[in-house]
């Protein structure tokens, strides 16, 4: 009776750890989709950036001088 109740204890905080593995398994995979969308985006802001001439320094260069 004993030894059964001890493998009924271990199988329930087996499964709750399986539980948690497979939310910390997810939440990794949100958060690497996450970084990678955000890397993403900040590098195609930087290459517009590079190719679009900037507005302001084209109105500062076009100010007549005092």
């Amino acid at each position: 009776m004993f030894s059964t109740l001890r493998l009924l204890i271990a199988a329930l905080f087996l499964f709750h750890l399986t539980g948690c593995a497979v939310v910390a398994v997810a939440d990794a995979a949100v958060t690497a989709a996450a970084t990678a969308v955000k890397v993403t985006v900040k590098a195609a802001g930087a290459v517009a950036d590079a190719v679009i001439p900037d507005s302001k320094e084209k109105e500062k260069n076009t100010e007549p001088d005092k």
